[in-house]
This record gives structure tokens, sequence and C-alpha cells, in this order.
């Protein structure tokens, strides 16, 4: 595949057209949390949490805009059907670790800033090694508005019950292209390539890692499915529950209240 970096004029322009397409939404820009909305340890506490935008391992360097507690938020229907996927899993021996779930509309424009800032590629290497920050909106691993404002999508993974959640430690691996990606180790099922990396071998089917990978996704998807969520293609870790209250052709889906 012949990746090329867009000229700046380029990436403003892509840019500016999902700020327009954005702004044809009705964010609704309540700070309050409103009542279809609940807290996931008050579901279930046993699914463990590691929001990654509320810290600076992710691939904009910080934390984002809206995040103000190590809460995770999502509608009362996708919260119960997370619960139901987190009985099912831990009678294999494993818990959910979600890494995002509900997400500010103020967080995505933090997205969008990241993008417009050409000359900082501080996290390239672990994020996005193969690939421009124009590319990572034009392949749609970057977008907005977002799934996530609707309350109801989730980015999570498995982690070994007799395991812990720790600081992330680096590692290289080699994938069977030949091409070096850097695992973002945290202590969760390793799945062949990290949250929130942006490239072909975090598709879910892809020919770039071992079958044992392919399984242990697998494995997700299915618990996820049996309990109404659907998979994004290009991200084995992220999840929108199919009759989610808040649907994609709402204008009034997206919301912009903080995580806290």
């Amino acid at each position: 595949m012949v990746f090329f970096k867009p000229k700046k004029s380029f990436l403003y322009l892509a840019l500016s057209c999902l700020v327009g397409f954005a702004s044809c939404f009705t964010m609704v820009q309540t700070n309050v949390r409103p009542k279809e909305f609940v807290y996931l340890h008050d579901v279930d506490p046993t699914i463990q949490v590691s929001l990654r935008y509320l810290s600076d391992e992710n691939f904009v360097g910080k934390t984002l805009a809206g995040y103000m507690k190590s809460v995770v938020i999502l509608t009362k229907q996708a919260a119960d059907a997370l619960k139901k996927v987190q009985e099912d899993v831990r009678k294999d021996g494993y818990s959910l670790v979600v890494y995002d779930a509900y997400r500010p509309q103020r967080a995505v424009d933090h997205f969008i800033e990241w993008g417009m800032d050409v000359h900082s590629q501080v996290t390239k290497s672990r994020y996005y090694p193969r690939i421009s920050k124009g590319d990572v909106f034009e392949c749609g691993y970057v977008g907005g508005p977002s799934s996530h404002s609707r309350g109801s999508t989730v980015d999570l993974t498995l982690i070994k019950t007799d395991k812990k959640l720790h600081e992330v430690r680096e590692k290289q691996r080699t994938l069977l292209d030949g091409f070096t990606i850097t695992i973002l180790d945290d202590g969760t099922l390793d799945m062949g390539s990290s949250f929130d990396l942006f490239d072909k071998a975090s598709h879910y089917e892809n020919d770039l890692i071992e079958p044992e990978f392919k399984e242990r996704r697998a494995y997700l998807k299915k618990a996820m499915e049996k309990h109404g969520f659907e998979n994004y293609a290009d991200e084995w870790w992220h999840f929108t529950l199919v009759n989610e209250p808040f649907p994609a052709d709402n204008p009034e889906s997206y919301f912009n209240f903080p995580v806290e």
C-alpha cells in the first residue's frame, strides 16, 4: 500500500468538511447528564475501566476536552446489554475493560483541532505509524459527529480475571507484511494490535496478524453480538448497540455534557 502525506491545504479542507458536517446536527448542549444515561458502575461494578482519553496515553497525547472523571457513561439500554456480555465472558475467565463509551461533542471537536495541527507528530509512532494525520480522518478512524456522542457505543477489550491492568509498556511487533508496530501492553488480552492503532492491522478482518489474535477478536465479537452490539469493521474494539435509543439519523441524538 502506498501512503501519502497530504498538503496542509488538503488537510484543512478535509477537516473543514468534518466541521461543516457536524454543524448540520443539533448538539444537545446541556451540561447535565440526561436521565436516559447511567453510570456503568451502577449497573455492573465488575467491568473494569481504563479511560484513555482522561489521560495523556492516547493519540492526541493529552486529556481530551470534556473528560473530567474516570467514569463510564452509557445509555441505560447499552449498559444493561454490556452487563450481560460481562456475565458471559466471566464464565470463561475474562472481564471486559472499557477504554471509552459516551464521548461529548467537545472531545470530538478536540480531535479535529488536533488534526489541524500538522506539525505535532508526538504520538505518530504509537498510533498512526504509517499514515498521515490526513489519512486518520480520510480512512474513517476519526470523524465527527461520532456515534460515541449518542451514548450507545463503547470501545473495549478483554482481560483475564487473574490479571490486573498496569501502566502501558511498549513493545514492538512485526506484522505478517514485515511492518513493525508498537504494542501498548496494559495487561489486557493481546489482540494483535492495540486500542486506537490506526492501521489495517486493527481491522477486524486483515491478513497482518497471527491466527491466535483473530480467534480472540472473534470471541469478543461473538460475545458482543449475542447481546445486540455491532462491530465497526475497521476497529476491533468498537461496538454500537444496534437498537440504540438515540439513532444516528436523529439530529438531536448527539450530546455534549461532560464525563463526570
